[in-house]
């Protein structure tokens, strides 16, 4: 199995579980709103549920140690659960070098690309679900969310990379940017994502 399909399937497992976090936490959700005198569509909801299993496939994909990837594809293939004994915590390495992973080879332009393009979801469903969500907090969010990723990479075995930072946020941006032209070519398409008043069901 190659490198994609492993990290798509880390992906779903991670997906699988934030999925059912999420039913369960339903519930508890609508009552919420009720009691502020609100209600989610199904449609936002349905956008809810798919940004609940990216959160969780990107957490499964990038908050654990490498060796976790192959070990699920290694169950796939109907082998033992095998972490080629590796711990779970130990210390990665730093990069603070802006570009040096760049390079003109298929493997690191795929490395870029899909560094960007994971993240463009945080910033397009962001924006989506909420209501005042300016570029200033797509780009804090992409700061922050892949600031604290890169700092747990850390502790895992794994790297901070300032290349990664910037890739990540970017992303983020992008994935407003796709939002905001969305709003632009189909402006009512995002109100029906958003939660309304009851009375305006």
């Amino acid at each position: 199995m190659g490198r994609t399909a492993a990290y798509l399937l880390t992906l779903l497992a991670g997906g699988c579980a934030a999925l059912t976090v999420y039913g369960c936490l339903l519930p508890w959700r609508r009552r919420r709103l009720r009691r502020a005198g609100l209600v989610s569509p199904p449609l936002r909801e349905g956008a809810v549920a798919l940004f609940w299993m990216f959160c969780g496939g990107m957490a499964a994909l990038t908050l654990t140690p490498r060796w976790v990837v192959w070990s699920l594809v290694d169950l796939l293939h109907g082998y033992t659960w095998n972490t080629g004994g590796d711990p779970f915590f130990e210390l990665g390495t730093v990069s603070l070098v802006p570009f040096r992973t760049f390079a003109a080879d298929a493997h690191s332009l795929y490395i870029l690309a899909g560094n960007v393009v994971m993240f463009l979801p945080f910033g397009f469903f962001a924006a989506l679900l909420w209501r005042g969500y300016t570029w200033r907090r797509a780009l804090a969010t992409g700061l922050c969310v892949t600031g604290a990723v890169e700092c747990w990479q850390l502790l895992v075995g794994r790297a901070f990379d300032i290349d990664d930072l910037m890739l990540n946020t970017l992303g983020v941006l992008a994935g407003f940017g796709l939002l905001r032209l969305l709003e632009h070519g189909a402006p009512r398409v995002p109100g029906r994502f958003r939660v309304r008043k009851l009375q305006e069901k």
